[in-house]
């Protein structure tokens, strides 16, 4: 993969190619997060395992949303708050696989296939989870669609030849970051009375800002195959 680096230049930006095929991450320099991933990269664990036990985090949390729907008081604002944490707990799995791959030099001929397809279904399963959890499955449906569909844009690009495209306004990590907090203030909603209108905002956030990350990275892959072409008939 390689990434765009964007240079502003006479009031537009220009995309030019990086080397690099990783989504740009500050956690992943942390001394927390390489200390972790040389313990892991010394024992038997693979990357692809890292990689599917983010499937299983991932179905957790979106259980949890969905039966924190059905239940009140102690139970449900725990339910919300295991939820979160295993949320999270997906995106250590999304840290670690590749760190412990590259790193810890464990990389196997299939994993960029286990570092792409777990994401996809863990977008689903927590979205929709949430979207069955306040009633609207149809609003979850819609955020886990409009996630796929980043990934799928950033994923044509590449197939096409264009850096690879990890820019927001809603990307994985904003996605979880958004989710995360909305189950923490609901597990707590109960101080106000309230009961599902902070993930119900949560979610359309997400659903929204999805939509756009989409449009925003085709824009951008459009652009640059244009400037591309551009180039290579440039004498």
């Amino acid at each position: 993969m390689r990434r765009p680096t964007i240079i502003r230049s006479s009031g537009r930006e220009e995309i030019t190619l990086d080397k690099g095929d990783r989504r740009p991450l500050a956690s992943r320099n942390t001394r927390w997060a390489q200390t972790i991933a040389k313990r892991m990269a010394a024992l038997s664990i693979t990357p692809n395992a890292i990689s599917q036990a983010s499937i299983v985090a991932a179905a957790v949390a979106g259980l949890a949303f969905w039966i924190a729907g059905e239940t009140s008081g102690t139970a449900r604002s725990l339910l919300l708050v295991a939820a979160a944490l295993f949320c999270q707990l997906r995106l250590l799995c999304n840290l670690f696989d590749g760190m412990v791959a590259v790193e810890g030099g464990k990389a196997a001929a299939d994993g960029p296939f286990w570092n792409e397809f777990p994401d996809r279904i863990a977008d689903i399963f927590i979205l929709a989870g949430v979207g069955y959890g306040i009633g609207a499955p149809s609003l979850g449906w819609a955020a886990a669609a409009f996630a796929v569909l980043t990934a799928y844009v950033r994923e044509l690009g590449r197939a096409n030849g264009t850096p690879s495209d990890f820019s927001g306004p809603m990307a994985k990590q904003h996605r979880m970051a958004v989710i995360t907090a909305a189950a923490l203030f609901s597990a707590v909603e109960f101080l106000w009375h309230g009961r599902n209108e902070v993930l119900t905002l949560a979610l359309s956030i997400v659903a929204i800002g999805a939509a756009l990350t989409a449009l925003r990275r085709a824009r951008r892959q459009v652009r640059w195959l244009k400037e591309r072409k551009a180039w290579q008939s440039t004498p």
